[in-house]
């Protein structure tokens, strides 16, 4: 069975999508911060990120529910930084000391391309609302060099609606890990507004 990415649009539909994410990259409006930095002039993003994509790991995971760890495990991209800021992160050193390194469009679509080499199940990006476009444009390079792999979405929930349908027939399986039903909550422990009336659209 085809991923979504190979079974519902053509490379210059994939090339329409990425440019529209980078346009939302310019003045950033990713995620519902819709902090405006200039991220592709080497602004900081709420997300402490500019537009340059860092990682922290590549590898097997089998921690993740039975039918996406499968008999191969899972094939995780760590991404470094979040758009979110939990007090409470399970990866502090990664999402808020920015442990990892930079990696090109290349260097992410070679690591998709070892992933699915390896024999995993899929490519589980894990933290990635923050580098969605880069993540697209790296895609678009690995699906010409042979990618097959469905692509799984492992975000913390607080996504953009207009992002999301760029995401359309690009992903797979969303995996958000809603944290939140009280507003209040959210801001004292996460820092970021409406985040129960975001998750629920």
């Amino acid at each position: 069975m085809l991923p979504l990415y190979l079974e519902k649009l053509t490379l210059p539909e994939l090339h329409q999508r990425a440019e529209a994410l980078r346009q939302l990259l310019s003045e950033c409006r990713i995620c519902p911060n819709e902090c405006l930095a200039k991220r592709t002039e080497g602004e900081t993003g709420e997300c402490h990120s500019t537009d340059e994509v860092i990682i922290s790991s590549v590898g097997p995971h089998f921690g993740e529910e039975p039918p996406l760890v499968g008999t191969n495990g899972s094939g995780t991209i760590f991404f470094t930084n979040c758009n979110l800021d939990c007090k409470f992160c399970q990866n502090y050193d990664i999402s808020h000391l920015g442990v990892g390194e930079k990696a090109s469009t290349t260097d992410l679509a070679r690591a998709m391309l070892q992933l699915q080499q390896r024999g995993f199940h899929n490519i589980n990006l894990v933290t990635p609302t923050h580098f969605t476009p880069q993540i697209v444009d790296a895609l678009i390079l690995a699906v010409e060099k042979g990618l097959e792999l469905p692509i799984v979405y492992n975000c913390g929930g607080y996504e953009s609606i207009e992002t999301l349908k760029l995401l359309e027939d690009i992903v797979d399986i969303y995996m958000p890990d809603i944290k939140y039903s009280i507003d209040k909550n959210a801001l004292k422990y996460s820092g970021v507004q409406n985040y129960w009336e975001t998750v629920k659209l």
